[in-house]
């Protein structure tokens, strides 16, 4: 277990180095879940994310020997700019592996951060395979291995956010949020308020695609996921680590899931009514707050928002999986008769005043009495769906519909 005098040790560390980020109230999350709701602004670090906490405390206590010889890391993106930064800072040289997958304003970040210190070497598809590639190449060069979540001077990196927030408030807070990834937030966080605010509830929150912490507390044992899904890159990985899984056994009060899609509307939300932008993880923490409406209700409630390394490119996707998420986006396989005026009796006929049909793809094929194209439709209400149907099947057109569908949907739309 990691010991609160590490972390407080860590906390004099980071002064001057990483920002002391706001708590701050927010007024429209507090309405809506008739609560006092406030956002620990870890986006606002140097680096945009908490990592910076974790990466500078590590590198910072090797040991001159240990400094010459270098670090390397891997990284999906924010370990990688936390591990730029304080190389940079401390004038130590790093290799940092990050997927080939990796978007280019991650990569372009890391090299910002890190400038001459820091080469970026891309390999595998998957942060696991930078990961092996960082440990072949930590013991061929004897550099250190700096881990992104379980180990304990970066653990105990992270664990001051828990501190700054004990410190901004005079109220008790009755619940905290944080995203877990690989949980080295979660068993830092989680170390502090056990022990200075023992009657807080610590809720982790992972993504429905990437839950692997949640998994392995359900099977009592660390359970490295066989798939995963990718979008929401910095809380996606299979595997959590052995030291962080054994602390939030131990601490966490739950650990829940919340649909990507639930996530996406989350960032839409606040980029639209708080101007905040923040990448999939970041949303987490506030994207869970619904699923504990009833709980929350005149209580005392934190979330981390852990990062805001978001690429703009990335807004329609996220767009689209909202749309989804909220039913107003649908596609479907539809046979349409291969006759003139199939198309506009569907559109007269069938489409309700407010449906838009977004997406269209068809052709035609020679001797076929019926052609399918894949359409998508976006509704005004989620509850127009059973019209739109109800009418396909009384003019008798066959559909397929392609939103649950996920290996076909793939295959046809993305």
């Amino acid at each position: 277990m990691i010991s609160l005098e590490n972390i407080r040790a860590a906390a004099e560390n980071l002064k001057g180095v990483s920002v002391h980020t706001p708590l701050m109230k927010n007024e429209n999350l507090s309405e809506r879940f008739a609560a006092q709701v406030y956002l620990k602004r870890e986006d606002l670090q140097p680096v945009r994310s908490y990592k910076l906490r974790g990466a500078y405390h590590k590198i910072s206590s090797l040991s001159e020997n240990g400094a010459k010889s270098g670090v390397v890391c891997a990284s999906a993106g924010n370990h990688a700019q936390g591990v730029a930064f304080a190389c940079r800072k401390l004038n130590i040289n790093a290799v940092i592996y990050m997927p080939v997958t990796t978007r280019a304003q991650k990569i372009k970040q890391v090299k910002l951060f890190g400038k001459e210190h820091i080469e970026v070497v891309l390999k595998g598809d998957t942060f696991d395979d930078a990961y092996n590639e960082a440990l072949q190449y930590s013991q061929t060069k004897n550099a250190v291995f700096v881990h992104p979540f379980d180990d304990e001077s970066v653990i105990s990196g992270q664990g001051t956010v828990g501190l700054e927030i004990l410190e901004d408030t005079k109220e008790p807070i009755d619940y905290i949020f944080f995203p877990v990834g690989g949980g080295g937030l979660a068993a830092g966080v989680a170390t502090v308020f056990k022990q200075l605010s023992p009657e807080t509830k610590l809720i982790g929150v992972e993504p429905e695609g990437a839950a692997s912490m949640k998994t392995s507390l359900e099977n009592g044992k660390n359970t490295a996921l066989t798939d995963i899904d990718k979008f929401v890159d910095g809380a996606a990985v299979k595997r959590v680590g052995d030291k962080t899984f054994e602390i939030c056994q131990k601490l966490l009060d739950e650990v829940i899931a919340v649909p990507e899609g639930k996530v996406c509307s989350t960032i839409l939300r606040l980029y639209n009514e708080e101007a905040i932008v923040v990448e999939p993880a970041g949303a987490l923490s506030i994207a869970a707050l619904d699923l504990y409406r009833t709980q929350l209700e005149g209580k005392n409630v934190v979330c981390i928002v852990s990062g805001s390394n978001n690429d703009i490119t990335r807004m329609e996707e996220i767009k689209e999986r909202s749309l989804m998420f909220e039913g107003l986006k649908h596609y479907f396989i539809i046979k349409f008769p291969q006759r003139p005026g199939a198309l506009k009796e569907f559109v007269n006929d069938v489409l309700g005043a407010q449906d838009d049909i977004t997406y269209f793809q068809f052709t035609k094929k020679n001797n076929r009495e019926d052609g399918p194209a894949v359409v998508g439709i976006e509704l005004k209400s989620h509850s127009d769906l059973g019209t739109l149907e109800e009418k396909m099947k009384n003019k008798k057109i066959s559909y397929q519909h392609l939103n649950e569908q996920k290996e076909l949907f793939t295959h046809l739309i993305l």
